[in-house]
């Protein structure tokens, strides 16, 4: 008997570890919440004609223009996104955007994704008209992190583990966050969101 119950509260044990640990829906580890999950774009509302859609829990475009614009508004954050796009694509991750039915690098800070980009300084890293990457790392054939940061007016970049911005701006406050679509193959099968 006493073995039973030995064996039983070891089992219990274990069931509370696994089980009584798991992540609610929607929400990763420590604070994190998933804006894409590869589940269902129901976070996000679309803007333009971009064929956005979901293909083996991958958000992705080739076709059109446009953005997945987040339903919510985030002020102070860290952003996990991790992405996928071809060599010629032209893509971008735009943060603090004052209105969402007008997404551009004058209303938001675009966090760009364009290995190809005329004036590569602010290419792919970089945050045109606000800060050139310091660092140029190329994304193109390949599945990237891109670890974003605003708190305040202190914006951060890391892209695959590099940093490629440290700047303060003051510009843009709050908004929503949007995707972008602006050419060849853009894929994105994790966004998650940390309020600071």
């Amino acid at each position: 008997m006493k073995r039973l119950s030995a064996i039983s509260m070891g089992l219990l044990v274990i069931a509370l570890t696994v089980f009584g640990c798991a992540t609610p829906p929607g929400q990763s580890e420590a604070g994190w919440v998933a804006l894409f999950d590869g589940t269902n774009l129901n976070s996000w509302d679309l803007l333009g004609n971009a064929n956005w859609r979901l293909q083996d829990g991958i958000a992705q475009a080739e076709l059109g223009s446009g953005f997945l614009v987040s339903k919510n508004t985030y002020k102070d954050f860290q952003i996990r996104a991790e992405f996928w796009v071809d060599t010629v694509a032209n893509s971008g991750i735009f943060i603090r955007c004052s209105d969402p039915k007008k997404i551009g690098a004058d209303t938001c800070y675009e966090v760009n994704i364009f290995d190809t980009r005329p004036d590569p300084s602010y290419g792919t890293g970089g945050i045109p008209n606000v800060a050139k990457v310091s660092t140029v790392v190329k994304a193109g054939n390949q599945w990237n992190t891109y670890e974003i940061t605003a708190k305040g007016p202190q914006l951060t970049v890391v892209l695959n583990g590099i940093q490629t911005v440290n700047i303060q701006d003051s510009k843009h406050a709050s908004g929503p966050i949007a995707l972008q679509y602006g050419g060849g193959v853009v894929k994105f099968r994790k966004v998650q969101i940390k309020p600071l």
